[in-house]
């Protein structure tokens, strides 16, 4: 469920119309619903308030300042992948004890800072990084906590490039080593290994592989409990599925359901790190049409946004659903919606029905909240969006839309090349 709704036939973010907002902000624009953002996070944690549980947002699926400033404040801990993603954590007040830190490429400088900081634990992915982080802990004269995460070989059941879970991709230690690294634990002085962590892949919206992979962690620690070895956490990582098309995943409540008896059986912590669940069906991009262009063989809707502003089509063969901001009585037509960028992968939707469009008109792409602004970029040199809240019946700017010389700020021309 989402705050996007027509209302007659003008689609409105919860109580402002979304083309006022594209005629004041201009486009492309970012728009972000805050009673979606807050609703999804909410539903979670009702969800799994039979259990003690902290639902740590997932910083890298939408990392605006205000978004993880509303979440923060609502209680949400923060799963970060980065130093930069830290720098933001702690910039919006969460409190280093609500933050977990993975990566499989962790540089140590950012685990330094990290353990100054006095975070959680950081999720680790692999022996190596294991003892750069005791070595960095001793220098430090500190003693820091860590969960090894562990990849169980589970089949996520999506796209190839967003599962995290078998054992041929990066992420991860696989049951039998975590096994030894576990008994040789009181060789790593300056660690204290307090948990396990699992993450089995993204947009999956299905029970079946998070039931697989929580048996096999919940028996995992089941045998650690028998010979001694205690933990304190388990973090089952994030992945829940959203609505981009005609998908049907499970609510929180189902998947709290499905899971709930494993969880308590383990009498450990629950972490959880979701991200696309809380963010994804909060933000929306609007964009201009500014040419139509007919073919002998096709119909191109040529829009201001591309593939710098959300590559998710271009990357993964996203589906995203794509409204008129006003809905009128002309009928449908099949065509490629394109952006401006000089690459034939700039898509945003092919051989889409949608509603017929000319020059001047203001279309959304839907359920771009997550992986959106985040993975955008200056292709082509072009400015990054602004993204804008709305709050009820009030707007606020969130991140102003960049300037060509925003672009070139930190490029520098050596002096032989200006003649000096």
């Amino acid at each position: 469920m989402h705050e996007f709704k027509y209302i007659g036939n003008n689609l409105y973010c919860e109580k402002i119309k979304v083309q006022d907002l594209a005629e004041r902000f201009g486009t492309p624009l970012y728009v972000y619903s805050y009673h979606t953002l807050i609703s999804h996070y909410l539903k979670l944690k009702n969800a799994f308030k039979g259990i003690d549980a902290l639902i740590c947002y997932s910083v890298k699926a939408n990392s605006n300042l205000a978004l993880l400033k509303a979440l923060v404040d609502k209680g949400a801990g923060l799963d970060i992948v980065s130093g930069g993603e830290l720098s933001r954590a702690l910039k919006v007040g969460c409190p280093p004890e609500r933050i977990v830190y993975a990566s499989v490429g962790k540089t140590s400088g950012e685990i330094e800072e990290a353990i100054r900081k006095g975070i959680l634990f950081f999720n680790v992915e692999s022996l190596p990084e294991l003892e750069n982080i005791n070595e960095i802990a001793k220098k430090l004269d500190k003693v820091t906590r860590v969960a090894i995460r562990i990849n169980p070989d589970v089949e996520a059941k999506t796209h190839k490039f967003i599962t995290t879970g078998k054992i041929t991709n990066k992420f991860g230690i696989d049951l039998d080593n975590a096994y030894k690294i576990l008994l040789l634990r009181r060789n790593f002085s300056n660690i204290n290994i307090s948990g396990l962590h699992i993450h089995i892949g993204s947009q999956i919206t299905e029970g079946a592989p998070f039931i697989a992979a929580i048996k096999k962690i919940a028996e995992f620690i089941g045998h650690l409990g028998r010979i001694g070895i205690p933990l304190e956490y388990l973090n089952i990582g994030g992945g829940l599925g959203i609505i981009y098309n005609r998908e049907t995943p499970q609510t929180a409540e189902i998947y709290a359901k499905k899971v709930l008896p494993l969880l308590k059986k383990t009498g450990l912590k629950i972490i959880l790190e979701p991200g696309r669940f809380i963010v994804g069906n909060a933000g929306i991009l609007v964009s201009k049409v500014l040419y139509v262009k007919s073919t002998p063989k096709k119909k191109f809707v040529i829009v201001d946004a591309g593939m710098n502003d959300l590559i998710r089509p271009a990357l993964y063969e996203a589906y995203h659903n794509i409204l008129p901001l006003r809905r009128a009585a002309q009928g449908k037509e099949k065509v490629d919606v394109v952006g401006p960028i000089c690459e034939s992968g700039d898509f945003f939707a092919k051989e889409r029905m949608i509603q017929k469009a000319e020059a001047g008109d203001f279309l959304a792409v839907m359920s771009a909240g997550a992986y959106g602004f985040s993975m955008s970029s200056n292709y082509n040199s072009r400015p990054r969006p602004e993204e804008v809240l709305v709050i009820k019946d009030e707007v606020f700017a969130i991140r102003k839309r960049e300037s060509y010389e925003d672009i070139v700020r930190n490029e520098m021309i050596p002096p032989f090349l200006l003649g000096l």
